[in-house]
C-alpha cells in the first residue's frame, strides 16, 4: 500500500469513522493494494454485525466492497445429510439470487465459501458520495443476510408447504 493517502482513501477512511464502524486497515503482504479497511456492519454491537472489507486494487480505479464466508462445520453436516445433494442445490440458489441482485461473486463448493462483491467508480476528482458508499455496502450486507437465511433453510431439511400462509395471505409488494 502506498504511504501518502489518497483523496479516495482520505473520504472513504473518514466516511467510515464518522459512521463509528472502522475496525483497522486490511493487512496487504503481497502489496496488491492502493488501500483497504475492515469495518463492521451494521453499526453497534449486536449478533448480525459482520465483518466486511472495502479496498482499492492497485493500478485499478474501481473500489470493492466485500464480504467472505465460510459455512459451519455444523451446517456442512446438516448440508451433506440425507439423500439430495443440499450443497448444490444451496449454491445454485444462492447464485440465482446475487445474479438477480447484480453483484459480483465467487463461489466454491469445494471449499464451502462465497464471496459477495460490490464495484463503485469513483469520479475524476476520486469522489464518491457517502450515500452511495453506504447503499453499497447495504446491498452487499443483505444479500450476506438473504444468504444466511437460505442457508438456513436449506441446513433444516423441511419443506415448507406453500399452502401454510393461507389464502388471506399476501406476498405482494402491493396490494
Amino acid at each position: 500500500m502506498s504511504t501518502k493517502k489518497s483523496k479516495i482513501e482520505h473520504l472513504i477512511q473518514e466516511y467510515l469513522i464518522d459512521e463509528g464502524i472502522l475496525k483497522e486497515r486490511s493487512p496487504d503482504p503481497k502489496s496488491e493494494l492502493d488501500f483497504g479497511f475492515i469495518f463492521t456492519f451494521p453499526p453497534g454491537p449486536g449478533p448480525n454485525s459482520q465483518k466486511m472489507s472495502v479496498f482499492k486494487p492497485k493500478n485499478k480505479s474501481y473500489l470493492i466492497i466485500a464480504i467472505r464466508t465460510e459455512i459451519s462445520k455444523s451446517q456442512i453436516n446438516a448440508l451433506n445429510s440425507g439423500k439430495e445433494n443440499k450443497v448444490f442445490q444451496f449454491f445454485s440458489d444462492l447464485r440465482k439470487f446475487l445474479l438477480i441482485k447484480e453483484v459480483y461473486f465467487r463461489i466454491n463448493a469445494k471449499t464451502y465459501r462465497f464471496e459477495i462483491h460490490k464495484q463503485f467508480f469513483p469520479d475524476r476528482d476520486e469522489y464518491i458520495s457517502k450515500n452511495s458508499f453506504y447503499e453499497g455496502i447495504q446491498k452487499v450486507y443483505y444479500c450476506f443476510f438473504y444468504a444466511s437465511i437460505l442457508l438456513s433453510e436449506h441446513c433444516s431439511g423441511k419443506e415448507i408447504p406453500s399452502k401454510t400462509f393461507g389464502p388471506e395471505f399476501d406476498l405482494s409488494l402491493y396490494s
